[in-house]
């Protein structure tokens, strides 16, 4: 196992912890980013885009003039997909653009992704986020503390007071351990663990917990 130093949020040594390697340490597979992000992202699309179809625009249940002795081309419905205000043809219908990616290959890229921020030394212990106040100032007091400009933060479980003081910062993200992900650790320079979200996320990614990411 890697020991790596706990710090608390003023960067004052603490401590040490041992990483597990099966968590923290595994080989880096660019493909499986790739997979899971776009899985990711894919969810996220509301799907709900829509056009109407012929059968849906109203009017043009008359036929605008006689088959035949006009000079005109034969028309049927003035709804029809070559007239102005006429329905669309093929166009977009609700639907959900996500599709399924494997537990396994989900846990896995989670945790290729951990390992790549550790092995980058892009990633911090820290032993507790106690904040006094639920205020953007001690939020900004711990990251200029480390020099952080976009980070992840990592939590045991939710927590309001760290969570109100950091949403307002551009560039960072706090989410609890049953919300980490994949997307939201790439997209981020550093990330910064607290040391009781350790043992809650190792017991996920080692299939001890329902994950959903």
């Amino acid at each position: 196992m890697a020991k790596v130093d706990v710090y608390n949020i003023a960067k004052e040594k603490v401590g040490s912890v041992d990483l597990d390697e099966a968590t923290f340490g595994v080989e880096v597979k660019e493909h499986l980013f790739h997979l899971v992000v776009r899985a990711q992202l894919a969810a996220r699309r509301q799907g709900t885009h829509a056009t109407k179809q012929r059968a849906m625009v109203a009017g043009g249940g008359r036929k605008p003039w006689k088959q035949k002795g006009t000079g005109r081309a034969r028309q049927g419905s003035t709804r029809a997909p070559h007239w102005r205000g006429g329905g669309s043809v093929f166009g977009p219908q609700p639907r959900s653009h996500a599709f399924m990616v494997n537990k396994k290959v989900r846990r896995a890229a989670l945790k290729c992704a951990l390992s790549r921020r550790a092995g980058e030394s892009a990633m911090v212990v820290i032993d507790q986020f106690a904040l006094a106040e639920a205020k953007t100032k001690h939020f900004r007091g711990f990251m200029k503390s480390f020099g952080f400009d976009s980070l992840l933060v990592v939590i045991p479980a939710a927590d309001e007071k760290v969570q109100l003081a950091a949403r307002n910062i551009p560039g960072v993200t706090v989410l609890p351990v049953t919300g980490l992900n994949v997307y939201d650790v790439l997209r981020h320079k550093n990330l910064a663990v607290a040391q009781g979200a350790l043992e809650p996320i190792v017991a996920r990614l080692s299939g001890n917990e329902v994950s959903n990411g």
